[in-house]
């Protein structure tokens, strides 16, 4: 089958669902009124709480949420063949990652712009809270190992990247002063912003001096670094570090500073980016060269294919984005349709390319089946055939190969970033929330709490042993992010449905999509935690079985404890 006609089957979903789903969720479930003073407004603070014109904001979230995740885990998935991913991609943004979405966003403008954890509490009791601010605090710290060791391979692999990525953070922060204290539009300089990023990125494509090769300034693979560690182990060090006093930075300024319109360059990254993709499918017009299925799979698909593929069909970390950040931001109620749910599909999107670019990169389906010879070779190619692949696709637009990869690789860092250094942001939330909980007032300190988010951030990618060698817990920790977001995206509509019924609301269109991913995902949990990572299973590993059963455990409770809630006749203290 021609990749162009999967790209728009795909896409006159997508656009189906916003145009008439989304609009019923809104006006139906929702009832969003335009006329509601939002907390951006109403705790306008400059820092956190900053009403943000809809584009802006739509920038800002969608690059936050679409992270390297919607590209990898697509590009993974592909091993169960195209067609599965692909249903999976579609069906899930439009009923489930839509609705999760924007009902976060919702729920929490309409309670202060409190975050997802908070909520718990009102909504299902304390020991609820606690619970789900633990699992948070967990999951944004194996979102914070596993976006940096993504981050620094890729710099390691492309070195040509890094000039232009970097550069994008002086010109964000002067977009920033620009806008906010010039009262500057934000449209030409963003615009102009990212062309300076892809002159550099030509530019350092083509100049060895340009591109940032820390592994061929200590002597090649084979040479020797620091520590006693080899070039490539001192490469990943260097950038590991480097990261992470960034995101120390970036997390604590204000958001307008460089959140916000480094966000807003990124998404003008996302279209520019996706345009090349899609213009070049439609000059190449390759043929989906992977199998529609794939009949004899090592692991199977039930219940892999929904936790491989989180980002870009439904995913946890996208709920504490809209009540974390994002819900802090909304300038108008109303506008949280196309921010929430056109953010779902935004990434939708993304992973519609990826499994597309992967799938139609080979030359033969033999030549797929042997690079996917299994599901632990998927694992280990998926993010560099999606990166080679998307670059082919590229060149149907007569770009160069090596500017293709260089621009393609730009546009995963990019957004890898931006969702590091917003999860960065979050796991400060949650341990200030954590400090006022069991009254450690030093927790609640901005530069207190983000020294813990960093430091063990930065132990979790460095520390653990693995096949990777150094720096392995950032490779190891991928199998339980999936599962961990799905568990975490699981409460989050429960909380939806808890809020919604108690306001006397239809709340199936949460219900429903709840049960789905519930189900998938306590299955694959499970079977993973008790059967493969336990001293009892077939591949016993302590790091993912001690995260994995604590995460396992606290969300049963939260569960159990949330059904229980669901089906009393009490009326709480939210707003309506």
């Amino acid at each position: 089958m021609p990749g162009i006609l999967v790209a728009f089957i795909g896409m006159l979903v997508f656009a189906l669902g916003y145009r008439y789903y989304s609009r019923f969720v809104a006006e139906k479930i929702f009832r969003l009124d335009p006329n509601y003073v939002t907390p951006a407004h109403r705790y306008k603070d400059g820092i956190d709480f900053v009403p943000t014109n809809k584009f802006v904001l739509w920038g800002h979230h969608f690059t936050s949420v679409a992270g390297a995740a919607p590209i990898l885990g697509p590009a993974i998935a592909v091993y169960w063949g195209w067609l599965p991913a692909f249903l999976w991609v579609i069906l899930g943004t439009v009923f489930a990652a839509g609705v999760h979405d924007f009902g976060t966003l919702v729920l929490s403008v309409r309670n202060k712009g409190q975050s997802v954890g908070t909520l718990a509490h009102r909504l299902v009791g304390q020991r609820a809270k606690i619970l789900f601010l633990f699992i948070i605090l967990i999951l944004v710290l194996m979102v914070n190992a596993v976006f940096a060791w993504v981050i620094s391979n890729l710099f390691i692999s492309y070195p040509a990247s890094v000039l232009p990525v970097f550069i994008q953070i002086p010109l964000a922060i002067w977009i920033g002063y620009a806008v906010y204290k010039r009262n500057k539009k934000m449209l030409l300089p963003s615009i102009l912003a990212l062309a300076i990023m892809y002159l550099t990125a030509v530019v350092a494509s083509k100049v060895d001096f340009l591109q940032i090769d820390l592994v061929q300034y200590m002597g090649g693979e084979g040479g020797s670094g620091l520590f006693g560690l080899g070039a490539v182990s001192t490469a990943f060090l260097i950038w590991i570090v480097i990261l992470m006093v960034y995101v120390y930075i970036a997390s604590t300024l204000p958001v307008w500073k460089l959140l916000q319109p480094r966000d807003f360059i990124n998404s003008h990254q996302l279209v520019v980016g996706l345009g090349i993709l899609y213009l070049g499918l439609l000059f190449t017009n390759p043929e989906m060269t992977a199998p529609i299925t794939n009949e004899n799979p090592d692991t199977p698909w039930l219940p892999l294919l929904f936790i491989t593929i989180a980002c870009g069909a439904i995913s946890g970390f996208h709920g504490l984005v809209s009540s974390g950040t994002s819900s802090k931001q909304l300038n108008k109620e109303t506008d949280a349709r196309f921010v929430g749910y056109a953010g779902a599909v935004g990434e939708g999107v993304l992973a519609l390319v990826s499994i597309i670019a992967v799938a139609t990169f080979f030359t033969s389906t033999d030549e797929f089946m042997a690079t996917y010879a299994s599901f632990s070779d998927a694992n280990a190619v998926g993010l560099g055939t999606f990166v080679e692949g998307a670059a082919g696709l590229a060149g149907g637009l007569a770009i160069p190969p090596d500017i293709a990869v260089t621009i393609v690789s730009i546009i995963v860092v990019s957004f890898a970033a931006t969702t590091l250094d917003t999860s960065v942001r979050l796991m400060r939330y949650i341990i200030a929330e954590l400090g006022i909980e069991y009254r450690l007032p030093a927790l609640t300190k901005t530069h207190v709490a983000t020294t813990i988010a960093v430091v063990s951030s930065a132990a979790l990618v460095l520390l653990p042993e693995g096949p990777k060698g150094f720096g392995s817990g950032g490779y190891q920790l991928w199998p339980l992010f999936g599962t961990a977001n799905q568990l975490l995206a699981v409460i989050s509509l429960m909380l939806i449905a808890v809020w919604l019924k108690r306001l006397g609301r239809n709340y199936a269109v949460v219900i429903i999509p709840m049960v789905f991913v519930m189900f998938m995902t306590l299955y694959a949990m499970i079977q993973q935690v008790l059967f493969e990572w336990s001293w009892m299973g077939s591949a016993p590993n302590t790091l993912l079985f001690i995260f994995g059963a604590i995460i396992l455990i606290f969300a049963l409770w939260i569960i159990i404890t949330a059904f229980s809630v669901l089906t009393k006749k009490e009326e709480n203290s939210l707003e309506i």
